[in-house]
């Protein structure tokens, strides 16, 4: 059972918790993930790593209220258990195993879209730790929806909020804040990261593509399973074949077939979909060993 020390509401349906989970917090590192259930019936829910405190003990969790599962978790107080909290898992942020040196010289820009800033902050907060500033654009529709703003003005160089209302920050969308920041103010990037919603991805990529900024996409939004049995977060990466939750999450922006993955991610939701996605892609439909039977 996993504690839950903290929970509050950061938005509407968005909800925060630290959970005292002592092993994942030592092991884990920005961008990888944690599956958490409820409960013994619970659904299997894939969660990206928000924060961590390895003296405490402690594990920063985000979710969004969806389905039933995360409905019952957002009533969940501090003092109340999560039977499961397993991780960490998927492969950590690239950057963390580079050269420190190396990394600052080099200029990152980070674009999160809706609760795409809880996996951003502690990659930026990672980097702040370690002497590299680094510029931030947080999206959402109106400014009520931004989150942990506090926390991500203490720790970027440059904080720019986009709201598509216009109603604080930004007016308009990521994309045009991009490019005003790179075309119109000069500004340089080396990297971008780039994690939230999936068309807002998309079209991130094709940005700096235009921009030749080499771009690096969160693709968590489409993991169920977490372990790479169930085929539902099966993308192609260039020429490759991949899975979100074990290759991932991270990929190459501009190598990701987006399109093919958001069809895929309609038709995984029901269950003569799943059959047809099994039936067509073979022993490719799931991760691992391929033959698991994962959706049977």
């Amino acid at each position: 059972m996993y504690r839950i020390r903290k929970a509050e509401k950061l938005a509407d349906k968005i909800y925060l918790m630290d959970v005292e989970a002592p092993r994942v917090a030592k092991h884990c590192e920005p961008g990888q993930f944690v599956i958490v259930k409820i409960d013994e019936k619970g659904e299997r829910i894939p969660l990206t790593i928000c924060d961590y405190n390895r003296e405490e003990g402690t594990v920063t969790i985000v979710l969004q209220t969806i389905g039933v599962s995360t409905e019952k978790m957002a009533k969940l107080t501090a003092g109340d258990y999560f039977r499961d909290f397993t991780g960490p898992l998927g492969c950590a942020s690239e950057f963390v195993s580079e050269d420190i040196e190396v990394l600052k010289n080099k200029k990152f820009l980070f674009v999160a879209g809706g609760v795409g800033a809880a996996p951003v902050y502690p990659q930026v907060k990672w980097l702040h730790e370690h002497g590299i500033q680094a510029d931030v654009i947080v999206g959402s529709k109106t400014k009520d929806m931004l989150i942990l703003e506090d926390e991500m003005k203490a720790v970027a160089g440059n904080y720019y909020p986009c709201t598509d209302d216009g109603s604080y920050g930004h007016a308009g969308m990521v994309t045009t804040k991009i490019e005003q920041l790179v075309k119109e103010e000069g500004k340089k990037y080396d990297v971008c990261v780039a994690i939230g919603p999936m068309i807002m991805m998309k079209f991130v990529c094709i940005m700096t593509k235009q921009l030749e900024i080499p771009t690096i996409v969160s693709m968590n939004p489409i993991m169920v399973d977490g372990t790479g049995m169930c085929g539902a977060c099966r993308l192609r990466v260039g020429d490759e074949i991949k899975f979100a939750c074990v290759d991932g999450p991270e990929f190459d922006g501009h190598l990701v077939n987006f399109d093919e993955a958001m069809k895929r991610q309609q038709m995984y939701r029901t269950q003569e979909g799943r059959a047809l996605l099994k039936l067509q892609e073979g022993d490719t439909h799931h991760g691992g060993c391929g033959h698991c039977g994962g959706d049977e």
